[in-house]
């Protein structure tokens, strides 16, 4: 089996011994049969998968998110989404592939849909720039966005990046200018708009495409301000500790709910949206058209007094009031401050 992670192991093993099983042929004259043993296998198979995916780290969803054979946004584009006419360039320096976009239906609604996307092999990637967009492809998005206010359409953003490009030329074109104005200008759109990340949510890269009226996530996708390495790296001086690094951020779907920063979990095929793209595809059109009724019915002002109102709520957190224990414990660090400061002003005074 191609492309497994390290905690699939076990499923690996059991599925190469009921590979091994399956290539005997029955010889039922011999009286050897294996089809119980093969159930049995298959059975459990099915109960360590569920085991062990009921149960992932932090980390470990950090690396489905990662995962090679995991649906892009172009998959997406044709499961989910029906008519796709893609669009190219931001009518200003270049055409970015790293952005894709353009017009499409879901289910009977027209729309404009939008996402970072990866490539799935070295040739791909060069030509996406590993989903990592230049300042070209946040103009491109922007372009787009704009096309969808001025003829009333929907917008739906599929985030799938580790970040946008940091390189040389990006900063000569001012990346940020471009992410910033891509910020502001999606707080201030008419039509409703709809931000799903489906892989990697990496810090301002994502969020150039992701001010939406609903923000969701894929069961096994992340949204952080900085990778688990990068994090590493920079507190425990080692991208070694990016295990820790990701149970420190709060970065997984389920995290990011709690904190109010998404509005709802998309679920995923058992063992990652790759093992069955077309269940995936159908629970997010289902849920993307669930979002989308919602926001149509709500007038244009109050769709945008909402968004507002979201992203502002973003990082305002209420601390628990401290103890009698606490207060008084506060209270004496707060003396022997004072006492050790006028013990040391005596001598000067004295002088």
């Amino acid at each position: 089996m191609k492309h497994q992670l390290d905690f699939e192991k076990p499923i690996i093993e059991l599925q190469g011994k009921l590979d091994d099983l399956r290539k005997h042929p029955e010889t039922h004259s011999m009286g050897v049969n294996f089809e119980e043993e093969i159930k049995l296998i298959e059975a459990k198979i099915e109960e360590t998968r569920r085991q062990i995916f009921s149960n992932l780290t932090p980390w470990q969803r950090v690396q489905l998110a990662r995962h090679p054979k995991r649906p892009y946004t172009l998959d997406y584009l044709r499961t989910a989404f029906t008519d796709f006419e893609e669009l190219h360039g931001d009518r200003l320096f270049a055409e970015d592939r790293a952005i894709v976009g353009g017009f499409a239906k879901l289910g009977d609604q027209r729309v404009v849909v939008l996402g970072t996307q990866k490539g799935r092999d070295t040739k791909e990637n060069i030509l996406r720039n590993f989903g990592s967009a230049h300042p070209e492809g946040y103009r491109k998005a922007l372009r787009l966005m704009r096309l969808a206010d001025k003829f009333g359409l929907p917008i739906i953003t599929l985030i799938d990046t580790a970040g946008a490009y940091p390189g040389i030329g990006a900063e000569e074109r001012h990346i940020a200018e471009a992410i910033a104005v891509n910020l502001r200008e999606m707080t201030l759109l008419d039509v409703p708009i709809i931000a799903t990340v489906i892989g990697e949510g990496g810090s301002g890269g994502a969020l150039g495409i992701g001010v939406a009226d609903r923000v969701l996530i894929m069961e096994n996708a992340y949204y952080s301000v900085i990778s688990p390495e990068g994090c590493a790296a920079i507190l425990w001086k080692e991208r070694s500790a990016a295990s820790k690094a990701a149970q420190a951020l709060k970065i997984t779907a389920k995290d990011l709910l709690h904190l109010k920063l998404v509005d709802e979990i998309v679920t995923e095929p058992l063992g990652g949206a790759h093992n069955d793209l077309t269940a995936a595809a159908a629970t997010l059109k289902q849920h993307l058209l669930k979002h989308l009724g919602e926001l149509q019915a709500l007038p244009a002002a109050e769709r945008l007094k909402q968004r507002y109102a979201k992203f502002r709520a973003h990082g305002h957190f209420l601390e628990r009031a401290p103890t009698p224990g606490e207060q008084a414990e506060t209270a004496r660090k707060s003396a022997r401050k004072s006492a050790a400061k006028s013990a040391a002003a005596i001598p000067a005074t004295a002088a």
